[in-house]
Order: C-alpha cells, then sequence, then structure tokens
C-alpha cells in the first residue's frame, strides 16, 4: 500500500510560477510510474504529465508541454511538477498518482489527497 501527500500549491499571478511534490511511502517507489492529473470545477479529471520509474521516459499532455517539468528523486521517494508560465487555466486540484499506466486514470493504483492551484489573471 502506498501513501502519496502533495504539497506546494497556492495562490499565483497568471504568468508566475509553483513546484509541487508528491512524497511516497509505504510502498516500492521506484517500481512506480508516476503522474500528476488535475481537475478543474466542473470538469472531468484530465492528465496533466507522467514519469516512469528511471526518469527517461517522460509524457505531458499538449496543453502544457514547454511549460511543465515533471521529475522524480527515488532516494527521496518524490515526485515533483514545475510548472512555469502558468495560465488561468490551469487552475485546478492537482493529485499525483501511482500506477502502472499511461494518461488514463484507471491504469493507476494509489491516489493522493491532492493541492490546490489557483492562477490569477
Amino acid at each position: 500500500q502506498v501513501q502519496l501527500v502533495e504539497s506546494g500549491g497556492g495562490l499565483v499571478q497568471a504568468g508566475g510560477s509553483l513546484r509541487l511534490s508528491c512524497a511516497a511511502s509505504g510502498g516500492s517507489f521506484r517500481s512506480y510510474v508516476m503522474a500528476w492529473f488535475r481537475q478543474a470545477p466542473g470538469k472531468e479529471r484530465e492528465f496533466v504529465a507522467r514519469i516512469n520509474w528511471s526518469g527517461f521516459s517522460i509524457y505531458y499532455t499538449d496543453s502544457v508541454k514547454g511549460r511543465f517539468t515533471i521529475s522524480r528523486d527515488n532516494a527521496k521517494n518524490t515526485v515533483y511538477l514545475q510548472m512555469n508560465s502558468l495560465k488561468a487555466e490551469d487552475t485546478g486540484h492537482y493529485t499525483c498518482a501511482a500506477g502502472d499506466g499511461t494518461t488514463r486514470s484507471s491504469r493507476y493504483d494509489y491516489w493522493g489527497q491532492g493541492t490546490q492551484v489557483t492562477v490569477s489573471s
């Protein structure tokens, strides 16, 4: 059983930056693909980015390419999401997940509680 705890969300102006962290415990962190998803008010949860165990396989949804960077530190059991040039449409509840999946949330077995990101325009 893996527990995931996110941190780093907050309120930021458009064009600003935030770095989200997701600390894992209780399982074999290196075994999992780690991903970030987000959900805006009134919308379905959407995939943002994922990273494999080695960090060499990374995938982003098109809307964040060139602005967001996902990374992981296996020694610290932590995955990060560096978010730059934030836009109002990036506002949402960001959740990290662990699994063996691609972009589908159904492929992820463990989820954190999430952290809120609000971008003011």
